[in-house]
């Protein structure tokens, strides 16, 4: 069985400070996943994206498995995550709602 070489991460600072992300569309071809990471402003009728990751399909798929593995985690130690508008009457909007 071959042993599993340690992998370094390293990160530059500005990538490290993150970017927030409240807006996500994904597109593919027979060849690729791209994921687009935006930000939805209430009464702007724009999204701007600021990043957009092009992988594989097999690289979409343990992206997949890994989010999905972590939020069972977060929700094992945090209770459910709840997510406005499902499973109820609700608007089913993203979640803005304008107040006089």
């Amino acid at each position: 069985m071959e042993k599993q070489k340690k992998i370094n991460v390293k990160i530059d600072e500005a990538v490290g400070q993150g970017t927030y992300s409240n807006f996500f569309m994904v597109t593919y071809s027979p060849s690729e996943f791209i994921m687009d990471f935006g930000r939805l402003l209430p009464g702007i009728p724009d999204v701007k994206i600021y990043s957009r990751v092009v992988t594989t399909p097999q690289h979409a798929k343990q992206f997949l498995n890994l989010l999905q593995k972590n939020v069972e985690q977060f929700e094992a130690q945090n209770g459910e995550i709840k997510i406005a508008g499902q499973g109820s009457n609700e608007n089913k909007g993203v979640g803005f709602k304008n107040i006089p």
